[in-house]
């Protein structure tokens, strides 16, 4: 019997090499990066200067404990530019937790009726919007110096419909001033943006409406921020390890690994859940189980690093 329909063996060692290329890629989520990488190196000049253009930025602050949050998972984080300071949403022990800048636990305050919170923005005037996933409601709230607690019967609160995807809901969340409306970003299955007409005040006006979102190849998303100076939305994906930077047409500008070795990160950020960015761009970042982040642009002296470099791990850990 002839065995001349086998493969030879240096087709079964190509094939073999083919397949540690693949795994090594997708361990490394290569295929996330590689097409805002080619959108990326096409932005001229004059676009970068009027973007937010992750590749300048550096983390400053890494891996900073958030005391007292040790199993209590913080998701989400927004910026209130009245109070200089941030609020994260805790899922585990559902609470609002206020951050001052450089990630100091100034205030817990408890959410009663709270079911899994996961976003969290703030609006105008005070008022503020939690997203729970697993109650797929959204509550709009006034939130002052005083409050000490939060009931959510006490908010007003907007049904987000059904899941099509048990717990995997509707993650991210922020203000858009300038347009105003709300964004939201449904986790996954399917991943999607949505916007909601609002004034900054606790009501809505008509119908949550779909965004362009078919230009986000990430696995999933986990957060969402406006910066108030040009208007674009930062994407987060903690699954993909990426914060992504889209314009107002929900097309990729830049890019950013959050894998050691690039941007200044000494290790991976282990399960980044929130990002927030303050009108002086700085980008304030969140994860699992505990963790704080802050990252900042290089100054004009500092090198930028090349695309490529940013889309290959780097070689102090992953």
């Amino acid at each position: 019997m002839s065995l001349s329909f086998l493969p030879r063996p240096r087709w079964l060692l190509a094939l073999l090499l083919l397949l540690v290329v693949a795994i090594f890629a997708k361990s490394w989520h290569l295929d996330d990066r590689a097409w805002f990488w080619l959108k990326e190196s096409g932005v001229a000049q004059a676009e970068r200067d009027a973007s937010i253009w992750l590749p300048n930025y550096q983390a400053v602050i890494q891996a900073k404990p958030l005391a007292g949050l040790d199993d209590d998972e913080p998701s989400d984080l927004t910026y209130n530019p009245q109070t200089r300071t941030l609020f994260t949403v805790t899922g585990m022990d559902p609470q609002l937790v206020e951050l001052s800048l450089d990630g100091e636990v100034l205030r817990n305050i408890p959410l009663h009726g709270f079911s899994n919170p996961e976003g969290v923005a703030v609006m105008a005037d005070g008022n503020m919007a939690i997203t729970d996933e697993r109650r797929r409601t959204l509550s709009l709230f006034k939130l002052s110096p005083l409050t000490l607690e939060l009931n959510a019967p006490d908010t007003r609160e907007f049904d987000l419909g059904p899941s099509a995807s048990g717990n995997k809901g509707f993650e991210g969340i922020a203000w858009d001033p300038a347009q105003q409306r709300l964004l939201l970003g449904n986790e996954r299955s399917p991943l999607a943006l949505y916007s909601w007409h609002s004034d900054g005040s606790a009501e809505l006006a008509g119908t949550m409406q779909a965004l362009p979102s078919d230009q986000l190849y990430m696995r999933n998303l986990s957060a969402l921020s406006v910066d108030p100076r040009t208007g674009h939305t930062l994407v987060l994906s903690a699954q993909s390890n990426l914060l992504l930077e889209i314009d107002e047409q929900g097309e990729p500008v830049s890019f950013i690994s959050l894998i050691g070795g690039l941007n200044g990160l000494d290790a991976k950020i282990p399960r980044a859940e929130g990002v927030a960015i303050d009108e002086q761009g700085t980008i304030y970042m969140v994860s699992e189980p505990n963790l704080f982040y802050v990252f900042r642009p290089e100054t004009p002296e500092t090198p930028e690093t090349p695309a490529l470099e940013r889309i290959q791990p780097g070689l102090s850990g992953n």
